[in-house]
């Protein structure tokens, strides 16, 4: 097993096990039979068949449209390699993420992310598994392994994870920061530079008059600078007191991962 798979494998099972002793990870409050099922069918989908297709696919098309490319890249400086990952891929997911939240067709390939009325490791890639397949970010990543960025995306893609399930998990690394006086400078940079659970539990906040919700923005993954840099970003250091959807009716398992093919009526 190659070292990034092992570190991948090493973040989820921190936080899970974090998640496990602090906060129940197993039973979390307001959890519903349904919710299982889609957390567990939705990440080994996306794990197992979505992502390593799409990247495989990915690098079929550019060698196809380019076929004398491969590796061309290879020897560019570590700080171009970044920025192509993170505009090509971390930038293109929060556009493609804002997109989901503004037309209504698209959020029911993510509803199930937020259909989740808790925060925790479990829903990191809990959505429709359609979802993933139209993500362009994997797409690009495809293409930036075929021209010779494939060490680079191993290192890029576990800070990435790392930051993201910081995000999402339920045991709250930023709140204690917070009450160092003499961290406060660092923390105002990290807060608008990267996700943390402050500013992503926003985006999965049920209320949005309840003074922290903003699930119509905070839409960061890697980079909450997006959000800052583009209009949507609300930062209070607060968490909102209850997460989920807010005025949906409540639909299926079945239809949150199938959707279209299967709906409920």
């Amino acid at each position: 097993m190659r070292i990034e798979l092992l570190a991948i494998l090493a973040i989820f099972l921190v936080f899970a096990a974090a998640e496990f002793f602090a906060t129940n990870l197993l039973n979390k409050p307001r959890q519903r039979r349904k919710d299982a099922t889609v957390e567990i069918i939705g990440t080994s989908t996306l794990m197992l068949l979505t992502q390593p297709l799409v990247l495989l696919c990915g690098g079929f098309f550019a060698a196809t449209l380019a076929p004398n490319a491969k590796d061309s890249l290879i020897a560019i400086p570590l700080y171009a390699q970044l920025a192509l990952f993170l505009v090509l891929d971390d930038m293109t997911q929060y556009w493609w993420h804002r997109l989901t939240h503004q037309v209504k067709w698209l959020y029911e390939l993510h509803r199930p992310h937020h259909d989740a009325e808790y925060m925790s490791i479990r829903i990191v890639y809990r959505n429709n598994i359609f979802y993933y397949f139209l993500m362009p970010g994997i797409w690009f990543s495809g293409v930036l392994i075929y021209l010779g960025l494939g060490q680079f995306y191993a290192f890029y893609i576990v800070v990435k994870l790392l930051v993201i399930c910081g995000a999402h998990s339920d045991v709250r690394w930023d709140k204690p920061l917070y009450k160092i006086r003499w961290l406060s400078p660092l923390m105002w940079v990290l807060e608008r530079t990267i996700s943390t659970p402050a500013t992503h539990s926003a985006h999965h906040g049920q209320y949005k008059d309840d003074g922290v919700t903003n699930y119509k923005g905070n839409y960061g993954n890697l980079l909450f600078l997006w959000d800052v840099l583009f209009g949507t970003a609300k930062i209070t250091r607060r968490y909102p007191e209850s997460v989920g959807v807010e005025n949906v009716e409540p639909v299926s398992a079945k239809h949150q991962l199938l959707w279209p093919l299967i709906r409920d009526r």
